[in-house]
């Protein structure tokens, strides 16, 4: 019963489900290796669907930061986060959330993607950087990232 838990937990998200934002860049701003992540409603509809009514998340604030916990069956996970840059304490609370989750298996596996390069060039035609809120569409990089997406689910 534990196994087949875990093993629904730690199922790969279909790919269109993963995200990605920039990480760090290099010295000269024209290049940054992309992180991928998941919503933290995909963590939501994942424990409704492995568990069903049977599992709860806990807040609580500790030294200023957002500690979630999630019990399913009983037994308790937790981790933390701090407000974010984009959204503060929404963006604390959703991370910590995810993190909890993760506790739990749940998009564990996409913190492999350190194993595949993900650095992407982030410059314009002219070869100058480009702002933050124009990265996201990828440009020519988006088939490397799909591809990375697709060996972190398994599906090459």
């Amino acid at each position: 019963m534990i196994e087949d838990l875990e093993k629904k937990l730690k199922a790969p998200f279909p790919v269109e489900n993963l995200h990605w934002r920039i990480g760090q860049r290099n010295k000269e701003k024209t290049r940054a290796e992309m992180l991928v992540y998941i919503d933290a409603r995909d963590v939501m509809d994942r424990l409704d669907e492995v568990c069903g009514l049977n599992w709860q998340d806990d807040y609580k604030e500790v030294n200023g930061r957002i500690v979630c916990t999630i019990t399913i069956d009983g037994i308790s996970k937790s981790d933390g986060a701090g407000d974010t840059n984009i959204e503060g304490d929404k963006g604390g609370i959703s991370d910590a959330f995810k993190r909890a989750g993760v506790k739990w298996g749940i998009g564990r596996y996409l913190y492999d993607a350190g194993k595949y390069n993900t650095w992407i060039d982030i410059v314009n035609e002219k070869g100058e950087p480009i702002p933050d809120w124009n990265v996201l569409d990828f440009g020519s990089n988006k088939g490397k990232l799909d591809k990375v997406a697709r060996m972190l689910s398994g599906l090459e």
